[in-house]
């Protein structure tokens, strides 16, 4: 990786060549794939006022034969592009919002679950454990309630084995060989490999998952009722453009709507939370605002600032998708008197932005004081780009931030949490960090208050 010109030094230039090297190659016979990654928050934010209108998702096409893993990223809502993304973005946000995501019902059912989660904790007795699987496992029961209108137990050994999947799938992604995989499948497709024999079995396990939810629901469909779920919502849809041949509401579409749904309603919000109780501090202000046995709720959240300011630390410091959501130029580009051919990668380094010096003094503590002004209340920070920016931002965000903090909230109210090694033991750099930075596993010991 290098930089562009002295005088673009902000603006990173990544050239994929056929040999496999990295560098600033001009010959256009060598070259793959040419990227920028946007580094400082000002450049950022520039960007994407100028270059709205020209950015568009990356749509993971390769020169060479494509194959099962780069189709089923083409098709998610999270990297569609053009006419399909549109489509299914507003529909997937305006189902969701029906059905109770923003509103008070979506928070009854957060809080329905955080205490199914409370009472799964008290029944550890205190024993050291591991909390990743049953943190996946509430979050994905917030999704299945909205998606499938279902709720599992987290003794179901098959909804124990898709969560296990979503994380599966993560780690693969996130892996050096999804970064590999990523940059030269149509290089290492043909290749044997167990990475991304494990990989494909994930993607399976989710997959049939999500087809014996939807058949369930054709047999049970009634056309005359509202929506019970988001599948409802896609299939009433799919009846209504059934005689339109360029329609987007189709099964393919439905089932990969579903699985994205399912991975990232699993994976992202449950990651953060875990990387929360890493860093909890917090109690004495629950304690002093809400008092014993009262549940929180959103509405609390401007009472407690400082818990607010805990929850954007840790997702700063995490920086759970650090390179954003890969775009590409609709048409060339000026941007700052640099010229940027059409079709060129612009990567949004996001955890470039949320660990900048400039904007976040020393970035690599953990310090909750940078949301908070000078009376403690809570201050929002421009640059906090956790879910990314404009329109591409992340159509999840609402129900995530919500998830977040009766999630948390819940248990830190709940429980006296002790680690069993000694705290200068627990790191809190990421375990692996690719598309995504996965928080280190850790156990946990829970007391009730």
């Amino acid at each position: 990786m290098g930089t562009c010109d002295e005088e673009y030094d902000y603006l990173f230039k990544v050239v994929l060549t056929g040999d496999g090297g990295v560098g600033k190659k001009k010959k256009k016979m060598n070259l793959i794939r040419e990227a920028r990654a946007l580094l400082e928050w000002s450049l950022q934010r520039e960007a994407s006022r100028l270059m709205r209108k020209q950015l568009r998702h990356r749509d993971g096409t390769r020169q060479g034969k494509s194959d099962s893993i780069s189709i089923l990223w083409r098709r998610w809502v999270f990297f569609a592009n053009g006419e399909r993304w549109r489509q299914l973005r507003r529909f997937t946000t305006l189902a969701l919002r029906d059905l109770g995501m923003g509103k008070h019902e979506g928070q009854e059912l957060i809080q329905a679950e955080a205490r199914c989660l409370v009472e799964a904790f008290q029944g550890t007795e205190g024993r050291p454990f591991d909390p990743s699987l049953l943190l996946a496992q509430a979050t994905s029961n917030v999704v299945c309630s909205l998606t499938f209108g279902l709720r599992f137990p987290y003794e179901d050994k098959e909804f124990q084995a898709v969560v296990r999947a979503a994380g599966g799938t993560l780690l693969g992604v996130s892996s050096r060989w999804g970064q590999t995989y990523e940059m030269f499948s149509w290089l290492l497709q043909p290749l044997p490999s167990s990475h991304r024999k494990r990989f494909l079995d994930h993607v399976s396990t989710l997959a049939a998952f999500a087809v014996q939810q939807v058949q369930r629901h054709r047999g049970s469909l009634d056309t005359s009722d509202p929506a019970r779920d988001m599948v409802d919502a896609f299939l009433l849809k799919m009846a209504q453009e059934e005689q339109d041949p360029d329609t987007e509401f189709t099964e393919k579409n439905l089932l990969m709507t579903v699985i994205y749904l399912l991975f990232a309603g699993t994976v992202t919000v449950s990651s953060t939370v875990r990387y929360a109780l890493l860093l909890q501090r917090v109690r004495e202000e629950l304690t002093r605002e809400l008092g014993p046995g009262q549940a929180p709720g959103l509405g609390d959240r401007p009472r407690l600032p400082y818990t607010d300011a805990v929850l954007h630390e840790a997702q700063r410091l995490l920086a759970l998708v650090p390179m954003g959501v890969p775009r590409a130029l609709t048409k060339t580009t000026c941007f700052r008197g640099y010229t940027l051919p059409q079709g060129t990668e612009v990567f949004p380094l996001l955890g470039s932005v949320l660990n900048d010096p400039e904007v976040f003094e020393q970035p690599e503590e953990f310090n909750p004081g940078r949301f908070l002004d000078a009376d403690g209340k809570f201050k929002k920070h421009e640059a906090f780009l956790p879910f990314s920016l404009g329109k591409r931002v992340c159509l999840g965000e609402g129900l995530a931030r919500a998830e977040l903090f009766l999630l948390f909230t819940a248990i830190v109210q709940a429980f006296s949490l002790e680690s069993p090694c000694p705290l200068s033991a627990l790191s809190l750099q990421p375990a692996t960090s690719g598309l995504f930075n996965i928080p280190p596993a850790f156990q946990l010991q829970v007391r009730a208050l």
